[in-house]
């Protein structure tokens, strides 16, 4: 899997590729308009930049082919800057934020690039972009979005979350966007085998500016403490040494005391040994689980859920898709294999199918040893 960074083909193709938005050559910025510095967009860029390998990574599963990033751009622009570069039809994909940060928050794709993921997650080719294939967009932008959204919080030194993607193809001028001043950062994606695309990610002025602020927040720095030295203390003179260096020469030091007693002034005191002991370690062998303690029948009225669970499979989106009356699904376990007896989602017992009284039950054969379910756990 890719770890996000491009091959020498793959940047000469993203150089010649499609589907990019031409945000057009940077003239007289509007940051200064609201308080954003070169500096501070240089360094939003920098913060988004660590991002791209997880973002690359979690595409890459999603499409189950090598996708990649190449360097992202941030850019300060005009609403109407902005739709000058789209295509007349995108997809818009609005996750406005709803802790953390306040506002509006959205991805653009160009219509190319959002057939391209939603296909590759449904195994199919020439889709429409449908309400399936809208419903694979979000599921995909959600997933890209995650590392975003850490990389914020840990700016801000707080939890960032968003409302559920909500992904629509729409005209460029119905973009739900409020703000006239926007800050577009601009993902170039190549996936493997597929004509190279641009992302875009649209944040308002006013969020990046909370971010950088609490991001270039530092405690004031203290400079560590020196222990006092001779004749730096006060009301002492620095005593000047002489060219043999065999001792001092001017007027002697006065009211400083010998470090211990008896012992000549500026000589090393003796190092006690240390008290030095063994570690002792637990010992690693399993043993009997320790006592317990309390009075159990405080909590013998409590309910668990119990679950038996014959057996799992996975299918892929477009296989769900078309499950109708009649589908067999196939699962992992074989005729006759004992099903799992699971509380609350963890494994307890296996045991075998039984029919009573016109109801299925199940009759326990084995339990599960208290070993195993701790690594159940782990």
């Amino acid at each position: 899997m890719s770890d996000g960074s491009l091959t020498q083909d793959e940047i000469d193709a993203l150089l010649q590729g499609s589907a990019s938005f031409d945000l057009g050559a940077k003239g007289p910025s509007p940051s200064a308009a609201v308080g954003i510095t070169p500096a501070q967009r240089s360094q939003f860029e920098g913060l988004l930049q660590k991002t791209i390998g997880s973002q690359a990574s979690n595409l890459s599963m999603l499409v189950t082919k090598t996708a990649n990033y190449g360097p992202i751009k941030v850019d300060v622009l005009q609403r109407e800057k902005l739709l000058q570069a789209l295509e007349d039809q995108v997809v818009q994909i609005s996750m406005p934020f709803s802790e953390g940060l306040s506002g509006e928050h959205l991805y653009i794709l160009p219509e190319s690039l959002a057939v391209t993921i939603a296909g590759l997650m449904m195994g199919q080719q020439g889709i429409e972009l449908n309400e399936a294939a809208l419903s694979a967009l979000q599921e995909a932008i959600g997933q890209i979005s995650g590392p975003v959204l850490t990389a914020l919080g840990d700016s801000l030194r707080s939890t960032v979350l968003t409302e559920p993607p909500t992904a629509t193809r729409i005209p460029k001028d119905a973009l739900s966007i409020s703000s006239n001043t926007l800050v577009i950062v601009t993902y170039p994606i190549m996936i493997e085998g597929e004509m190279p695309a641009d992302m875009l990610e649209v944040f308002t002025p006013e969020q990046v500016i909370t971010i950088l602020s609490k991001a270039t927040t530092a405690s004031p720095s203290v400079s560590p403490k020196t222990s006092p030295t001779m004749g730096q203390s006060a009301g002492f003179a620095q005593p000047s040494m002489g060219p043999s260096m065999g001792g001092f020469q001017g007027a002697p030091v006065s009211g400083v005391a010998a470090p211990f007693p008896g012992m000549p002034f500026g000589s090393t005191p003796p190092m006690t040994p240390p008290n030095v002991q063994p570690v002792q370690f637990p010992s690693l062998q399993p043993g009997p689980p320790p006592a317990e303690h309390g009075n159990i029948s405080l909590l013998m009225d409590v309910y668990m859920e119990m679950t038996v669970e014959l057996g799992r499979t996975k299918k892929l989106i477009k296989e769900i898709l078309g499950m109708g009356e009649g589908t067999i699904i196939e699962l992992d376990k074989l005729a006759g294999e004992p099903v799992d007896i699971l509380v609350n989602h963890k494994l307890i017992a296996k045991g075998e199918v039984v029919v009573i009284d016109e109801n299925f039950g199940v009759r326990v054969t084995e339990i599960v040893s208290p070993m195993e379910r701790m690594k159940d756990l782990t």
